[in-house]
């Protein structure tokens, strides 16, 4: 290695080229990833959803999620199975256990699923696909006072036209070229996924009445039959001519309400027939559901844009921009096109924001070196900031990372750590160079006398990451994040300062102190002078003191440790699981109970957006301008289009379900939190009378409900008293809001399970009487059309009018071989509510109770724990046949703390034989490690200043800290045993590595605590969920230069101490390296330097 940094350093074109090279596949690359807020991941869970249309949640539980359950239990990668029977739905979700590649293991489930033959008769075909968190870039909302049809028809020619577009693309201009050199190198945007949000299905609805099926001696069946037989396109083979070959086919199938009336029902012998318009009536329209959306007041279909694949969010932004500013000239007038919940903004925002500390940043460490080393050497160390982020850019596709908040936070973490190395190699030169040495010697031989310093210390920064390398679920796919940008930025870095660094400072000038500088020279040489008498002056005469009072200070810290820890262990400082995240969308949901009418739903949706207009009309909720904090309202009855759980098949949908939401203005222009905004509406809402759920959320990228408990067992009354005894013990506990729980009743039912004595007699089956009135109500599926992008249901039942009491189920009659016989003749009914919805744990019916916490009464960490003391510890004992599991937060938090700490510990024992093989030692690695828990006081410390709660990011935070403060000490002690080998005198060792290696390790200290300075004093609330592991970094590493300092010196001694002992507890002889410390004279200058000067 010592002959490649000597190559390099003579050799600068060489050094120059690397660089180069490295900078320009970072400047390329940066133009191909991908921009977007968060890292899209998958959850290692495959969703089955299975349709059974018109079916209660006991029917298809018993009908299709029983059956999926049992057929796929004892597939070889599955960790647990949840599912969900609900009206018309049901859906299975498989996790899948770590290690397994989840692709093979749904194909093994797709397989045993396909295999199923005991699914209900009228269950449609299961649906298989891999969960995916939402990559939505916007919606367009298309609103005004028109009606469905028409809506729906402009709404499409909306989304045809998104993917249809194409961006315009630049012709060079010389006078700003750059346009055009941006569409090169980037990729294409096209728009490939638009969906459409709050539309009714197409349906062609044939309705016969009871009169004209009477009339005709018809069933529904009937009619159903003679629809299907003339639906069809039928290939009729092809006829070979001495032409060719020409092919025949057979056009039958019917498209429109006019091709439908002349369909044949009846034939009668004389040769008449009987056509479907003269029996029924055809409607083509929307299927019969009841929901009604509205966007600032106006009715409303939104179209959802998404990002697929290696898409960029902002480029997509940029398209859809173009083509609504073409657009919005061509639709009819009255008709709006407005753009909801754009991401790409907040995007954009939060990027701003990372790139602008980034700079200050940058800014700041270039300052503090220009301050304490030469202005041209400060420029060649910081240097080697742009040169580690291009190439940590440079590895990013390679490591499947995109630009994110994430990665750009991660880059902000390691902005004063890059610089470590090269300030070691540096200041180590810049030594040399002040004592007389030239620049050309001193460049290679500084770099080679720190050379395994670095090496080591860099390697174990990059191992402390390595815990976040190692976590499961959600965190395990979002916070690799970070350290697969740190690690490979870090070897970027001791590239650099190994081989592009010499090279740069063996250009320097020689040393020259009768050469006048000018004014940054001077300042530059004041500051360091003052710094050196600091030094000899203050510095050394107090570590003399700590020296011979080293048992006093270890005592000291120690008290100091424990104290903080204690403060930690009493819940003296808050903690939580996730940062607070500023949200930028506010969320009211309610539900009401099953089988109530439609306008109680409209009733609560105005009502709730009654009190949002208030807010967004009033004059305390303002942006910093004076603006209003409210942008839009988006309010839906009958549809829940932002719901984040049950999503099979589409947003939940039912007349019983609706929400409201505001889009607020970005956090960067308001003061406002938008968890204030949330305490404001929820209380001039109050109650909605009858509602079984009403939560109010800021929609953000937290941990979701701070408590969420899921119980199973087999017994369900049993499952619904514990439910019960739970939820009162959560109603007793200060700052608990959202109480709720999915077992509620359903809609009220009419049964029938067995015929009547006329019903036999008839000849019926208890099979046929179901099929019939299932046909009359729901209806009899005849097929289905393809109408350009969208399906159509044809559907053949009874009049509206005959379905909407129930006196009309009562009157129904029955066609049997005898003729007509009244439904309630040959079945006995009775009535009854079944279950809202049915969830599923494990094969065993479950119970989810949810809850959240207001931050500003209780602290969710001590409700749980309270909860788990005063109520689950009864649990069992009350109903032992309960079981119960936290999932959510509680769940999430626990296991990222246990494979977090494990993680640490692997990280700490490798960290360990790092240092211990260059030192030689067993015992010198644990004096350097003895920094670590002592660099985590002054994190918590840091959090009781900047008054942070505790969270996982200051975890990660203490896990990085950990291989940051290691450097320092690796430094020291080195520079002791070094020492050490030209004097008999431990304590002069001491005292002269820490006035030798005080620049440097001030220097580390400083530039990484300046590096995360504009992160810390950001008064954006966006900056509030990473400013914790900030927090962390930058306190921890304060504290601990003092450690380093002070301790680690007074800790060396101890050892020899300890070794002294040692040798006369064995009778050898005594080692006289420790004299007394006044004794100990002071140099700045090391043994190598003054060998060096002869």
């Amino acid at each position: 290695m010592k002959g490649v940094i000597k190559w390099f350093s003579r050799n600068h074109v060489a050094a120059n080229s690397l660089m180069l090279a490295v900078l320009l596949g970072g400047f390329y690359t940066w133009f191909q990833l991908r921009k977007e807020m968060f890292p899209e991941v998958s959850v290692d869970a495959i969703s089955i959803g299975i349709p059974y249309p018109n079916a209660s949640p006991e029917d298809v539980e018993e009908g299709v999620v029983i059956p999926v359950e049992e057929a796929i239990a004892d597939t070889d990668g599955i960790r647990e199975i949840n599912s969900l029977a609900a009206e018309n739905m049901g859906v299975v979700t498989v996790m899948v256990e770590n290690g397994y590649e989840l692709r093979e293991v749904m194909d093994e489930i797709r397989a045993r699923v396909d295999a199923i033959d005991n699914f209900a008769e009228e269950a449609e075909r299961p649906v298989l696909e891999e969960v995916l968190l939402s990559s939505q870039v916007l919606s367009i909302s298309v609103s005004g006072d028109v009606d469905e049809r028409s809506l729906r028809t402009i709404a499409e020619e909306v989304r045809r036209g998104l993917l249809d577009f194409r961006p315009a693309i630049p012709t060079f201009d010389i006078r700003d070229p750059v346009p055009w050199f941006l569409s090169k190198i980037r990729k294409e945007s096209r728009i490939t996924k638009v969906e459409l949000a709050g539309a009714l299905p197409y349906e062609i609805s044939i309705e016969v009445s009871e009169e004209k099926l009477r009339q005709y001696a018809l069933t529904i069946g009937d009619v159903a039959n003679a629809v299907r037989r003339a639906s069809q396109d039928l290939p009729g083979g092809s006829v070979q001519t001495a032409a060719g070959e020409v092919v025949i086919r057979a056009l039958g199938k019917p498209d429109n309400t006019w091709e439908f009336g002349e369909v044949a029902v009846v034939t009668r012998e004389d040769g008449s027939v009987v056509k479907l318009k003269q029996i029924a009536t055809i409607n083509d329209g929307f299927e019969d559901l009841e929901m009604t959306s509205s966007f600032d007041d106006r009715k409303t279909i939104l179209v959802n844009v998404y990002r697929t694949g290696q898409q960029d969010t902002l480029r997509i932004r940029e398209a859809i921009t173009e083509f609504l500013a073409t657009t919005r000239a061509e639709i009819p007038e009255g008709i709006h096109l407005e753009v909801w919940n754009d991401t790409s903004v907040f995007l954009e925002g939060r990027l701003s924001l990372l790139k602008r500390n980034g700079m200050w940043g940058l800014l700041l460490v270039f300052l503090v070196l220009a301050l304490f080393l030469r202005p041209s050497l400060a420029l060649l160390v910081a240097l080697g900031i742009p040169v580690s982020f291009a190439g940590g850019i440079w590895l990013m596709p390679q490591m499947e990372i995109c630009i994110n908040m994430i990665s750009l936070f991660a880059f902000i973490l390691v902005l004063g750590i890059v610089v470590d190395d090269a300030i070691i190699v540096g200041e180590n030169v810049y030594r040399r160079m002040r004592n007389g040495e030239d620049p050309r010697e001193a460049a290679w031989r500084g770099t080679h006398e720190v050379g395994m310093v670095v090496i080591f210390g860099i390697l174990t920064t990059m191992v402390a990451f390595t815990p976040m390398l190692g976590l499961s679920g959600v965190s395990g796919k979002i916070w690799p994040n970070i350290p697969l940008v740190v690690i490979p930025t870090l070897m970027f870095s001791l590239v650099q300062s190994k081989l592009v660094l010499p090279a740069h400072l063996a250009l320097l000038r020689r040393s020259d102190p009768n050469r006048r500088p000018w004014l940054l020279g001077r300042i530059q040489r004041s500051i360091a002078l003052g710094l050196e008498r600091f030094v000899s002056g203050v510095y050394s005469p107090f570590l003399k003191l700590c020296l011979r009072r080293r048992y006093v200070v270890l005592s000291i810290f120690l008290a100091v440790l424990c104290m903080t820890f204690g403060l930690v262990k009493g819940k003296w400082i808050r903690s939580m699981f996730f940062p607070e995240v500023e949200a930028d969308l506010v969320i009211a949901r309610y539900e009401l109970p099953r089988g109530v009418a439609f306008s109680a739903a409209q009733a609560a949706t105005e009502r709730i957006e009654k009190e949002a207009l208030k807010i967004a009309e009033s004059r305390e909720f303002v942006t910093r301008d004076g603006g209003p904090v409210v942008r839009h309202i988006l309010a839906s009855a009958g549809v829940q289009p932002f719901i984040t759980g049950f999503s099979a098949g589409g947003a939940r949908s039912g007349v019983h379900l609706g929400e409201v939401t505001m889009e607020l203005a970005p956090s960067a222009e308001r003061d406002i939190s938008s968890d204030d905004i949330v305490r404001q509406w929820r209380e001039q809402v109050g109650s909605i009378p009858s509602a079984v759920e009403l939560t109010f959320v800021a929609q953000a990228a937290g941990g979701g409900n701070a408590i969420d408990l899921l119980l199973t067992g087999a017994n369900q009354e049993d499952l619904r008293a514990a439910a019960d005894y739970l939820r009162n013990k959560l109603e007793g506990y200060s700052g608990v809001i959202d109480i709720a729980d999915t077992d509620r009743p359903g809609k009220r039912e009419l049964v029938f399970e067995e015929l009547t004595p006329e019903g036999r007699a008839a000849g019926l089956r208890l099979g046929e009487v179901a099929t019939q009135v299932r046909k009359a109500f729901y209806g009899d599926e005849v097929q289905r059309l393809q109408r350009g992008d969208n399906e159509v249901k044809v559907m053949v039942r009874y009049p509206e009018a005959e379905r909407e009491s129930v006196e009309n189920f009562e009157r129904m009659k029955l066609r049997t071989t005898q003729g007509s016989i009244p439904l309630t003749q040959v079945v006995r009914v009775k009535e009854r509510r079944g279950p809202d919805t049915i969830r599923r744990a494990d094969r065993n019916r479950a119970i989810r109770i949810t809850a959240d916490v207001d931050y500003t009464i209780g602290n969710a960490n001590e409700v749980v724990r309270r909860f788990k003391e005063e109520a689950l510890s009864q649990l069992q004992l009350n109903f032992p046949s309960v079981n119960y599991r936290f999932e959510g937060e509680q769940s999430d938090q626990a296991e990222s703390v246990r494979e977090i700490g494990l993680g640490f510990v692997f990280a700490l024992i490798v960290m360990y034989v790092l240092m211990a093989i260059p030192l030689k030692s067993y015992l010198q690695p644990l004096i350097i490690m003895s920094v670590i828990p002592f660099g985590i006081v002054g994190a918590v410390l840091g959090h009781v200043v900047m008054r942070t709660e505790l969270s996982i990011m200051s975890m990660c935070g203490f896990v990085a800290l950990a291989g940051v403060v290691v450097n320092d000490s690796l430094l020291m002690v080195d520079y002791v045993n070094r020492k050490r080998r030209t004097s008999s005198n431990i304590l002069e060792a001491a005292v002269s590595a820490g006035a030798v290696r005080f620049r440097a390790i001030l220097l580390t200290s400083l530039t990484t605590f300046v590096g995360l300075t504009p992160m810390l004093m950001e008064t954006d609330m966006q900056a509030r969920f990473i400013i914790p592991m900030a927090i962390s970094l930058g306190f921890g590493i304060l504290f601990a230069t003092t450690i380093t300092l002070l301790l680690v010196p007074s800790t060396y001694v101890i050892l020899e101490d300890l070794r002294m002992v040692g040798r006369w507890l064995t009778g050898r002889r005594q080692d006289p390296s420790i004299q007394s410390v006044e004794e100990v004279t002071i140099s700045t200058v090391s043994s190598d330097d003054l060998v060096n000067r002869l």
